[in-house]
């Protein structure tokens, strides 16, 4: 199924959540640069990659910084190192961020794949 051209929040959701392809949901892995890293490559935003450090920007943990340990496709979420939640049984979980609600600060492994999206 393409990307709808729908106004419904059913059928987007649909979409974002069910039919969309796994190169499709690459394009929402999206994040924004740092003013210092925007400067140096001159991007706006780049997909999050785990190794990054990244700054929350929005909810409950907003200003915190950690690496990124885990990016989840399916659920187009992820995972930072030391922002987690208590179970009922007392084990440590990761809490999911939408990569909308975070900021890159510093780019972690840069391989040639990443370097060529960087010069583009």
């Amino acid at each position: 199924m393409p990307i709808p051209k729908s106004k419904q929040p059913r059928k987007w959701r649909r979409w974002l959540y069910k039919t969309s392809k796994l190169h499709e949901r690459h394009r929402l892995l999206h994040a924004t640069l740092s003013k210092e890293l925007r400067k140096k490559y001159g991007k706006r935003a780049i997909r999050i990659r785990k190794g990054d450090k990244v700054r929350i920007m929005r909810g409950e943990f907003a200003g915190h910084e950690g690496k990124v340990v885990e990016v989840d496709m399916k659920k187009i979420r992820i995972y930072v190192d030391g922002v987690t939640r208590k179970k009922a049984d007392g084990t440590e979980v990761y809490v999911p961020i939408h990569p909308s609600n975070v900021m890159i600060i510093d780019l972690g492994e840069i391989d040639e794949v990443r370097k060529k999206i960087l010069e583009r």
